[in-house]
């Protein structure tokens, strides 16, 4: 749902690609990505410039699509009862 990043000042952040693509668009100095999160729902956050009730939603919002389930690896498929042998 988030790490805190190597340089110690940014967050990986698991949000939705509108969302990223909104925050990104509005404050390009705090939100950010990489290469790597290209392909991917998250977004990187500056922790010294993030307003903290900015934050907080974030971090909501991350734990909401966790607990929803909303990683496609995340859904097991059923086990299939084996059909009786004859």
């Amino acid at each position: 749902m988030v790490r805190l990043r190597e340089d110690g000042d940014s967050l990986v952040v698991r949000t939705e690609f509108e969302q990223r693509q909104e925050l990104l668009a509005a404050d390009p100095g705090t939100y950010y990505i990489t290469d790597h999160y290209l392909n991917y729902p998250w977004v990187l956050v500056r922790l010294s410039r993030v307003h903290p009730d900015a934050l907080r939603d974030l971090l909501a919002g991350a734990s909401r699509l966790a607990a929803a389930g909303k990683r496609p690896s995340a859904r097991r498929p059923k086990k299939r009862t084996p059909a009786p042998r004859r």
